[in-house]
């Protein structure tokens, strides 16, 4: 075993510190480039996220990728915090930890935690922190979920007057519920015809208020009808596109392309829809009439979607990995592309869209791999090529930060800690805006309890 000094190890153990200090600064200064990438929308270039982009392009693990945008987009609104990063002062990690519960007005004070105890330290009064907001925000649920009601009574004039509360999600699954009654109550009165104007008020349109009320109503009857019965959730809307073979083969072919109330949708739309869907084939003579209708079959059979997700398992385009999609012809079937496994692809609502309607181009090599191009025809790799790095990266960093007057070294990020045991419960009743002394002795103590001490 070869013996080394201690003076060795400890300009060692330096070197480590120094250089752990740059890597920080650098991450800062990362941070701030993914945070302008992202508000730029420099990833929507078929991804999802720009997190999906981080994973594909730089090779992150796409936790850790949601995790460096979430602290880049916080850092924002935490000013403090990132030019303590980017002196070098505070690791990573203790950001990382601290953007998750800070605000503007707690970063002050967290900062001085940060700086005073190590990395664990900040991970305790981060969990204590979360602790006590997740108990207000209980609190908060408790007391609206008890709050909620629906009174209902008849007025002196036979009108029934309705006012209430609703929890959120019951309101919002409401508000769409009348949102979906209102819409065909419209299209039913839009295929009646234009009404003629009339001199009696009763006869003009109805107010947003009324709608809401004719929509409640059909609500009610619709209920009633299926005997409040939600139906299977499987269930869902269906939306009808009516299609000419011709635009299908060729958008370029004149024809039609609509939904079922006439509304014109563009051919690759249709082509998008008619690539996983129950289809119906209609055969028309020379003036338009109807003389054949066939049964309505599935585009996909079950039995090879089933193989479909057995082999692909996720979105194929570069960087997703949405399990949940459709299946693409790589040919399109109604440019003779057979529907077989070879010819199919899997892919995520948001990427069959961008193969469709933005341009991206996809095809199968002899050898069974895909390749996706850009609009602009440069190929989109399953795999990025590295980035270039220069042959002295450190020394590289160094200059880059002497050049920019920030004087790094071993102490730089060291602690203030001097071994002090840590009173979990105490520094959260101290620090955080809503664990006072009184809210923490009105909870006998609870808080305290659950956070522990060492």
């Amino acid at each position: 075993m070869q013996n080394h000094s201690p003076s060795d190890l400890d300009r060692l153990g330096d070197e480590i510190a120094e250089l752990s200090a740059h890597l920080d600064a650098a991450t800062a200064r990362l941070l701030s480039m993914i945070r302008e990438f992202d508000a730029r929308g420099g990833w929507n270039s078929g991804f999802r996220s720009c997190a999906a982009w981080l994973s594909w392009r730089v090779g992150l693990d796409l936790g850790a990728a949601r995790e460096r945008v979430r602290v880049a987009r916080a850092l924002e609104t935490l000013p403090l915090l990132a030019e303590a990063l980017a002196q070098g002062q505070l690791s990573y990690s203790k950001v990382r930890a601290l953007t998750r519960v800070a605000t503007p007005e707690t970063e002050a004070r967290l900062l001085g935690v940060a700086r005073a105890g190590t990395a664990a330290h900040v991970e305790r009064i981060v969990r204590g922190w979360r602790c006590v907001d997740r108990r207000a925000e209980a609190r908060e649920t408790t007391l609206r979920h008890a709050g909620r009601a629906l009174h209902v009574h008849q007025d002196e004039d036979g009108t029934v007057v309705v006012r209430g509360r609703l929890a959120p999600e019951v309101g919002a699954l409401l508000l769409r519920a009348l949102d979906a009654a209102r819409e065909v109550l419209y299209q039913r009165s839009r295929a009646a015809g234009p009404v003629p104007p009339a001199a009696d008020p009763a006869a003009e349109p109805p107010t947003r208020a009324q709608q809401q009320a004719d929509a409640l109503a059909l609500l009610a009857e619709t209920a009633l009808h299926h005997e409040l019965d939600p139906g299977a959730p499987g269930e869902r809307y269906q939306v009808v596109v009516h299609v000419d073979a011709a635009v299908l083969a060729d958008p370029d072919q004149p024809g039609q392309s609509v939904l079922e109330e006439g509304s014109h949708v563009s051919a690759e739309t249709s082509r998008r829809l008619a690539c996983d869907a129950s289809r119906v084939v209609m055969r028309h003579d020379a003036e338009g009439r109807l003389v054949e209708i066939g049964a309505r079959t599935r585009t996909i059979p079950p039995a090879l979607r089933r193989a479909l997700l057995h082999r692909d398992r996720s979105c194929r385009f570069p960087g997703c990995h949405v399990r949940v999609g459709q299946g693409h012809h790589v040919r399109h079937w109604a440019q003779g592309g057979p529907t077989t496994l070879a010819n199919l692809v899997l892919l995520c609502r948001r990427h069959h869209r961008t193969v469709h309607e933005e341009g991206y181009q996809l095809e199968r090599l002899a050898d069974g791999a895909l390749r996706f191009r850009r609009p602009d025809g440069r190929p989109l790799p399953e795999v990025p090529p590295p980035a270039v790095v220069p042959a002295d990266p450190v020394g590289g960093l160094r200059a880059q930060h002497d050049a920019q007057g920030l004087r790094l070294h071993a102490r730089t990020a060291c602690p203030q800690w001097l071994g002090e045991r840590l009173d979990v419960g105490w520094a959260i009743g101290v620090l955080h805006p809503l664990a006072t002394r009184a809210f923490l002795a009105g909870r006998e103590g609870e808080i305290p309890r659950v956070l522990g001490s060492e």
